[in-house]
Parts: structure tokens; C-alpha cells; sequence
């Protein structure tokens, strides 16, 4: 196999740092990108696009590390949720009592998923003179939105 045509590394690393972690007795938590395409995870716990989710035997169940993602159920305020992490949200695995771990490397195989699923949600148009041709057509609504109002406040002096 040549470069361009290997498998994804993430899922092989990602495997062998979370046994690596188990058998010493450390936390494994992983960092994910809560925006990546196909992420479920809950939204209240997302901070700066990014959520830390234990994946301790302890802390969810029915843990699959495939090659393409990461499935769980666990516990968030109590509720119980079915957690989905494509392979290309990963960002880190670490140990919780000490930090040790690793960051992941961008790879283009993850790359690719994610222009791929940018393509989707997006119009393209068919041609240049599509979008500098095009006119601009304002409704009514839009018109009085943008009227200035006159200034309610006054100066008392």
C-alpha cells in the first residue's frame, strides 16, 4: 500500500491509547469537535466547539471503537443518551488524573469528509456570471427594516 492509499491511523491509536490507559489504571477522556459532521452529542455540554466525554467502562456502556466511529451510551444530568463520534471528531484522548495522552494529526481521509459534507449543505451556483448577473431585490419588509427611525431618546440638560 502506498501513502495515498492507507487506512486512517486515528482509530488504530486511538484503540491502543484507551487499553493503555485502562491498564494502568487511568481515566481515559476523550476530546471531541461537537461541530464535526454526524457528531451527536449533547449540546448543553459543549463549550468552545468542543466536548470532554469520559469513556471509562464506569462512565458508558456499550462502548465500539470502530475504525469509522465511536458509539457509547451514558449518562449527562442524568438522562440517558445514545453518543455518536465520527472517527474524524477526535481530537484527543488523555488520562484524567494526569494528562497523558495524545492529539491527533489532521488526516485527509477526515478532511474529505468534511468538504464532502460542506458540498452538501451548500447551493452552488452554475456559473460566474450566475452570481455577479444576479439581481438584488429587496421586499417592502426588508425596505422599512432598514429606514432610520427618528430618535426616541432626548437630552435633558
Amino acid at each position: 500500500m502506498t501513502a495515498l492509499t492507507t487506512t486512517a491511523k486515528r482509530p488504530y491509536l486511538l484503540r491502543a491509547y484507551y487499553d493503555w490507559l485502562l491498564d494502568n489504571d487511568l481515566t481515559p477522556y476523550l476530546v471531541v469537535d461537537a461541530f464535526y459532521p454526524n457528531t451527536t452529542v449533547p449540546d448543553d455540554f459543549v463549550k468552545e466547539g468542543q466536548i470532554v466525554l469520559n469513556i471509562s467502562p464506569n462512565a458508558c456502556g456499550n462502548l465500539q471503537l470502530g475504525n469509522d466511529r465511536i458509539l457509547f451510551n451514558a449518562r449527562f444530568k442524568g438522562i440517558p443518551r445514545d453518543i455518536v463520534v465520527p472517527m474524524g471528531a477526535v481530537v484527543a484522548i488523555y488520562a484524567r488524573e494526569n494528562g497523558d495522552g495524545v492529539m491527533f494529526e489532521p488526516e485527509a481521509v477526515y478532511e474529505r469528509e468534511i468538504e464532502r459534507s460542506l458540498g452538501d449543505l451548500v447551493e452552488q451556483p452554475s456559473s460566474f456570471s450566475e452570481i455577479v448577473d444576479k439581481p438584488k431585490t429587496i421586499s417592502k419588509s426588508e425596505k422599512s427594516k432598514t429606514k432610520r427611525s427618528a430618535a426616541h431618546l432626548k437630552i435633558i440638560k
